[in-house]
């Protein structure tokens, strides 16, 4: 068999594993979703189940302590094993990180939920992988297509998800076999999700009403604003969960004392808004509807209690809280419509925050419409830039900044000879 037809063959295998890693993604992301509706409007109905969020922080935190073994890594050590892979991504990882997290949204946390679908989806690809006898560089690509796939379907951004699975996870080297098994993934993914008759969260569609120099101005303030945000997050959450190592020794006992504090806040701020998603908040912030001021900072400070306790999640819908709350708080500011500048916070915070401009790019279009997509490059652009490009995801070998971003202009300079039409 010629060279070709191998390359050929292991192409077209990829593309069928990445069906199934599409439809594995899409099944575990439909299946908690709707578990997190229940949390939801369990905890809403019953208020005082707050109370029961310490005990909740304990069960969390013993069980990931005494039997979470590699699984308490959570999405670096999938990142870690695409990148320098060590051993098979436990298989307790999708069953734990689907109970730990709705627990926290049932007893009032907040946190977010792409954290349990990259996982459960990385896990489940993994056990797949496994059970195959899946050649180590192609269990490599589908691990990166998991990363899609479960992005892609729990928030229903396909091929933000896409990209999504290129940028974060740092290696220029796998970006080429991994596009096609990125795009299938995510594809099948959101499919999947949206035949088991899940629903996402209602966005509007944005109109283009041209950018002059002030507005240009502006849109820059904001997304100079939004980077800020977004490193003011990182520093404040890895700073508590810092400071519940240096001063609480056992492990468990930091989400039980998490719990105290979350209780402690919100009576501070007298609302639960800020507790679990508050996907309420978004909706509000995106429809122009009344949004307090100071919202995004009372969202960021109990998320990051939360995680930096030890409580499990994701930090994503959090960062889209904090992002569209900040955006309605900045659109009086700078005189701009409420409803733009909500939703570029929405996207843009979290390109900083995980240093996926790209990605948050194109879950701007998708969402809310290709003709604001101008909007979202600057602004995008402009709170990658400003931010400190920490990341969420320690695990990679770019130090922080997207892979995706200097892959692109390698592939542009190895094309530099090719003809190029100009834009009009």
């Amino acid at each position: 068999m010629s060279s070709a037809a191998r390359s050929a063959r292991r192409a077209l295998g990829l593309v069928a594993l990445s069906v199934l890693v599409g439809v594995l993604a899409g099944v575990a992301s439909a299946a908690f979703l709707l578990a997190l509706d229940w949390a939801t409007e369990e905890r809403l109905d019953h208020s005082w189940l707050l109370y029961l969020l310490p005990v909740a922080g304990l069960a969390v935190g013993l069980v990931y302590h005494y039997g979470g073994g590699r699984a308490v890594e959570g999405n670096n050590l999938i990142i870690d094993e695409i990148h320098d892979p060590t051993a098979w991504v436990p298989r307790r990882m999708a069953p734990m990180i689907f109970v730990g997290t709705c627990l926290t949204q049932l007893f009032g946390g907040s946190a977010g939920r792409e954290g349990a679908a990259i996982q459960m989806s990385g896990s489940l690809t993994d056990l797949a992988a496994r059970t195959l006898r899946v050649r180590p560089e192609d269990r490599r690509v589908l691990l990166v297509a998991a990363i899609a796939g479960g992005f892609g379907a729990v928030f229903g951004v396909p091929l933000a998800g896409a990209v999504f699975g290129l940028e974060v996870q740092r290696s220029r080297r796998r970006h080429l076999h991994a596009v096609l098994p990125c795009l299938v993934a995510a594809l099948v993914g959101d499919r999947v999700v949206r035949l088991l008759g899940v629903h996402h969260t209602l966005t509007p569609e944005l109109a283009w009403t041209g950018l002059s120099w002030a507005t240009a101005l502006k849109l820059t303030i904001a997304g100079a604003a939004f980077g800020l945000i977004s490193t003011v997050f990182s520093t404040v959450t890895h700073g508590i969960k810092w400071a519940a190592a240096r001063t609480v020794g056992w492990a468990p006992a930091r989400p039980l004392l998490g719990g105290v504090l979350v209780i402690l806040l919100t009576w501070a701020f007298g609302t639960r808004i800020y507790n679990g998603l508050s996907i309420g908040l978004i909706e509000q912030s995106l429809f122009g509807g009344d949004v307090p001021t100071w919202g995004f900072a009372a969202k960021l400070l109990l998320t990051a209690v939360t995680l930096g306790a030890g409580f499990v999640g994701g930090e994503v819908t959090p960062l889209f809280v904090i992002g569209a709350t900040l955006g309605a708080t900045l659109a009086g500011v700078l005189d701009l419509p409420v409803p733009l500048v909500a939703a570029l916070g929405f996207v843009a915070v979290f390109a900083a925050a995980a240093n996926a401009p790209l990605a948050c790019i194109v879950m701007g279009a998708e969402l809310f419409g290709a003709a604001a997509l101008p909007y979202f490059v600057l602004v995008c652009l402009v709170a990658f830039a400003a931010s400190s490009h920490r990341g969420l995801y320690s695990a990679g070998d770019s130090g922080g900044r997207s892979a995706v971003l200097p892959w692109l202009v390698v592939m542009a300079r190895r094309r530099r000879s090719a003809p190029v039409a100009e834009i009009p």
